[in-house]
């Protein structure tokens, strides 16, 4: 349905029966009353003195007012009031005088007073009606609470092709084959072949699920239904069933076409088991009536069913099995091409400074979904303009990567010179661990500008994509994590609470390396950590229930015995080096920001003696 036409449609209120009401009673008052009336109105005391002067020459009277005619041909009333003396004073004036009963004005008042305020009540009530019923889908009336919400519009309006999508990899291959079979259905029928009823796409938030289902309908140019499965259900039981049932017939009515529901997990959460007592009945209805309405139609009807959700794990097993959700599309962080091709796509508006490398900010942006990228763009573009540049730099994208990643520069935090030594000491401690091992990113650049909640910050930049990571670069990673600790309690002889987010992903990486990567010589190569599908949504997990006490126990003495491992190999690294610790500290005290050039320029300049070297191989 047009969003505009849709927009227009009118809600059952109690207020349009206040609103009738109101215009009854205005019309009373103002309208009606006063044609009732004849002539001008004037006080009893101005007619008394009109008969008095021989001015009236006629009056009707009846129980609530006095009506009559002057001597000059004008006419006026007079609210009747209690005086005995009142027809005395007319006969003797020689006024003519007539009686009336109280009226409502006659036809006209009976017109005026009832009928049409009653024809403009059923009208006002005529219109709301049809507005309700009216239009495919409804806007959620009493009478049109069973309607699907759907969006419907043609492929080729949806304003997204493929071109549009960067980033997605095998995801837009497969719905290639999703495009030629709504094109060319006759094609895959010719050998007694069936097309899948649904696809669904799987993915974390932001990497363009929905981008995708668009572009899919874009380029087949067929109908394309959208809307979110959280609309299905009100708070009235067996509707979100009923607009099952009319968003699948809409769609059939207009095939090839496609139905394509988001946050598909909002209906299609897995069902109470036998004897578990359901709260959600409305929704399981719903579910039902989805899994039945699947199950109802035949591929040769070209309707295909797509839906999204970045919690697949939560999802009904009989909605995943064949002849339903047949294909499961993953649609995951893009990789450094998948950036690059993202980056070119938001940037086709963005003016741009000779120079700039799209590449090299994509490799910067490592494990960002399409979303993130997309406001880096935009933060870039907008850092530019705040300084009146004519074209967006590399400088600008670097401000805007560090904003959304650690938060807006909190320059007026003002830090003593003990803290601001502190800070420095500690970001040095990182970049310096992260520069003397081998397999760790390439540091990038470090700050002790406040942003958001982190005093200072490191940034590395990944030579290339990695998918996976052996043992002795995961205790890397932690030698550099645990390293701004180390650094401040050898320049300070003690630690700050600033080490709070580093002690909490360090331990985070142990655990896991304990528990699901089977790192741990002393349990072994088994895997001891719960639900599998958390690590796919980023959820810290915990222990399987079927651990032991002791085990757990177990799992608590190695996950602190390869942290405090890698604080001794951090120790040792930042002892060796003190000299360029405490050069590249005094570097960021005086400059606030230094890049990986110089962090690797300082370590140059101040390489410890051949001896302690040495020392150190033999440490480690």
């Amino acid at each position: 349905m047009d969003k505009k036409l849709s927009d227009k449609r009118v809600k059952f209120s109690i207020g349009y029966v206040f609103v009738a009401f109101l215009i009854i009673t205005l019309l009373q008052s103002f309208v009606v009353a006063p044609l009732l009336k004849q002539g001008q109105a004037i006080a009893y005391s101005d007619f008394k003195t009109s008969l008095r002067a021989g001015k009236v020459t006629s009056v009707s009277i009846d129980e609530q007012k006095i009506a009559g005619k002057l001597s000059d041909g004008k006419t006026f009333y007079a609210i009747r009031v209690d005086d005995p003396n009142l027809l005395i004073e007319l006969e003797e004036k020689k006024v003519e005088i007539r009686g009336e009963v109280a009226s409502d004005g006659g036809a006209l008042g009976a017109i005026l007073g009832w009928v049409m305020p009653l024809a403009l009540m059923f009208g006002l009530y005529y219109m709301m009606m049809n507005r309700m019923k009216g239009g495919a889908g409804g806007i959620g009336g009493i009478f049109s609470l069973g309607k699907s919400k759907a969006r419907a519009i043609q492929g080729q309006q949806t304003g997204v092709t493929f071109k549009d999508v960067g980033g997605v990899g095998e995801a837009a291959i497969e719905l290639q084959e999703v495009i030629e079979f709504l094109k060319n259905p006759a094609r895959f029928k010719r050998l007694g072949g069936k097309m899948p009823k649904g696809v669904l796409l799987v993915g974390p938030p932001g990497t363009g699920k929905t981008l995708l289902a668009k572009a899919t309908a874009g380029e087949a140019g067929v109908p394309f239904f959208s809307l979110s499965a959280s609309e299905f259900v009100e708070m009235f039981v067996g509707v979100g069933a009923s607009r099952v049932r009319d968003l699948f017939e809409q769609a059939k009515k207009t095939a090839p076409a496609i139905i394509f529901i988001d946050e598909i997990d909002a209906i299609g959460a897995r069902r109470a088991g036998a004897g578990a007592i359901s709260v959600h009945e409305e929704r399981e209805q719903t579910l039902n009536q989805l899994l039945a309405e699947m199950d109802g139609f035949e591929s040769s009807q070209s309707v295909v069913v797509m839906a999204a959700t970045n919690r697949p794990e939560v999802l009904d097993p009989a909605l995943l099995r064949p002849g339903r959700f047949d294909r499961q599309i993953t649609v995951d962080l893009p990789d450094v091409v998948g950036c690059e091709q993202i980056l070119r796509i938001h940037t086709r508006g963005i003016v741009l400074a000779d120079g700039m490398n799209i590449e090299t900010i994509a490799r910067i942006t490592p494990g960002f979904s399409g979303a993130d990228l997309a406001n880096v763009v935009n933060e870039a573009a907008l850092h530019a303009a705040r300084r009146d540049k004519s074209a967006v730099e590399m400088s600008d994208f670097d401000a805007a990567i560090e904003r959304v990643v650690a938060g807006s520069e909190r320059r007026t935090r003002a830090m003593n010179e003990h803290e601001k030594a502190v800070v420095a000491a500690h970001e040095a401690g990182h970049a310096l661990v992260a520069t003397l091992l081998p397999g760790t990113d390439p540091v990038h650049k470090v700050s002790i500008v406040p942003r958001g909640r982190a005093l200072g910050i490191t940034w590395q930049r990944p030579a290339e994509d990695r998918y996976l990571l052996c043992e002795d670069e995961l205790r890397a990673r932690l030698a550099v994590l645990l390293g701004g600790r180390v650094a401040e309690a050898l320049t300070f002889n003690g630690v700050s609470t600033g080490a709070a987010d580093d002690l909490a992903r360090a331990t985070d990486l142990a655990r896991r390396m304990v528990t699901e990567f089977g790192m741990s010589p002393a349990l072994g190569p088994v895997r001891l950590a719960s639900d599998p599908q958390a690590a796919y949504l980023g959820m810290q997990m915990g222990l399987d229930a079927r651990v032991s006490p002791q085990t757990a126990a177990q799992v608590d003495a190695e996950t602190r015995r390869i942290v405090e491992d890698a604080v001794d190999r951090a120790w040792d690294l930042l002892d060796a080096h003190r000299a360029a610790l405490d050069a590249l500290a005094a570097r960021l005290r005086e400059r606030e920001t230094v890049d990986g050039s110089e962090v690797a320029a300082i370590l140059r300049e101040t390489q410890p003696s051949k001896k302690r070297v040495e020392e150190l191989a033999l440490a480690m």
